[in-house]
């Protein structure tokens, strides 16, 4: 989920129904990507994750990039 100024975007890691739209209602936040700050700032509750992945949920493309690059600093 997108928010932030007209060209300075951040993320939310959300979970929610693939029928929504982008900025819809979603079902649970599990994270935050501020790509604006130099280290990229990059919060996700791992147990959240983990806890909705073993549920059924399909990762983004986008999510899959963010978790595998190494500059990213992964907190809890």
């Amino acid at each position: 989920m997108r928010v932030g100024k007209k060209g300075y975007p951040a993320y939310r890691i959300v979970v929610m129904d693939k029928k929504q739209k982008r900025n819809s209602e979603y079902i649970a936040k599990i994270g935050f990507y501020d790509p604006n700050t130099k280290p990229a700032i990059f919060n996700l509750d791992e147990k959240k994750f983990e806890q909705w992945r073993l549920k059924g949920a399909v990762i983004s493309e986008g999510l899959k990039k963010l978790t595998s690059k190494k500059n990213a600093r992964l907190k809890s």
